[in-house]
């Protein structure tokens, strides 16, 4: 087997490479973890479990924790469905021409920078010239244009559609692509039995896909404790900072912010990494469970 495919193991040996470097070799770091950890320091002392009990006895993490599962769940949810409604609307498209500006325009926000997208969504949010404003005052929908940036009960929701608005063009494209594989005789001998649009998606499409929708949300459910960094701190303000910080901004602040402390960032990264090893496995499990193949 190792002959017949050199071509691919010499292809992905580059990659194998890289992995090693830039993934497997920073866990040794992970050490710093059961350490009070000093940079100039030649012997470290060592605090074995320490670091991890203050963290699950401090509240602000406690916090910052359940932060990031809010977002990750809504921003996981919200993508599934958008981008699974949006390949099964695009593959309806008959015209190629426009099948084809459609993918263009959607997959565009993907390759914008958080930056731009944060910009954007302040701009269409804002109290004076927001168009959500603006349009819920014309629609006498509310009296008073809303501040959505000092009320914490909007901000996982804004993140959650600026997520959707930025990842749905590029997300379908692996369902579109798995749509592709299916069977036109399928859909022929559908539309020989009068079946629609519709109930092509639900009998032939959606099954078909069914598979690639289980490995998909393995991997995302394996993510659920990175719920993202940038869109989170570029968003958020002082009034809603308990409702904003998720674990990344945790670690930051706390790695290298006042009173730098890289043992208790170190231990955050570790304490969310194992979350997300144990989740893929789970996953994994319920996923062979309902009689689909799982990731191994």
């Amino acid at each position: 087997m190792v002959v017949r495919q050199k071509q691919l193991i010499l292809m992905a040996i580059p990659f194998v490479i890289y992995a090693l470097i830039f993934n497997y070799g920073p866990l040794a770091g992970w050490v710093m973890a059961f350490q009070k950890y000093k940079p100039a320091a030649k012997d470290q002392l060592w605090v074995a479990w320490d670091k991890f009990k203050f963290l699950f006895s401090n509240k602000e993490f406690i916090g910052v924790f359940r932060n990031t599962v809010a977002m990750s769940l809504i921003n996981l949810v919200f993508s599934f469905v958008f981008s699974i409604a949006f390949a099964l609307l695009l593959n309806e498209v008959v015209n190629k021409k426009g099948k084809k500006i459609v993918q263009t325009v959607s997959y565009l926000p993907h390759f914008l920078s958080w930056i731009i997208v944060a910009g954007i969504v302040r701009d269409v949010l804002s109290m004076e010239t927001g168009i959500i404003n603006d349009l819920l005052l014309r629609t006498s929908l509310i009296d008073s244009p809303i501040n959505f940036f000092a009320d914490p009960k909007y901000f996982w929701w804004i993140i959650g559609f600026a997520v959707v608005w930025k990842e749905t063009g590029w997300n379908s494209i692996i369902y579109l692509s798995a749509i592709t594989s299916i069977s036109p005789d399928l859909y022929e001998a559908a539309s020989i039995d009068g079946a629609g649009r519709f109930k092509k998606m639900l009998h032939i499409t959606l099954p078909g896909i069914k598979q690639t929708i289980f490995v998909l949300l393995i991997i995302n459910l394996g993510m659920i404790m990175n719920s993202g960094f940038e869109a989170q701190y570029l968003l958020k303000t002082d009034l809603v900072e308990k409702t904003a910080d998720v674990i990344d901004i945790f670690v930051l602040d706390y790695s290298f912010g006042a009173g730098i402390d890289f043992s208790l960032g170190t231990a955050a990264g570790i304490f969310r990494s194992a979350v997300s090893i144990i989740l893929i496995f789970l996953a994994n499990r319920a996923t062979k469970a309902a009689g689909q193949d799982g990731l191994f």
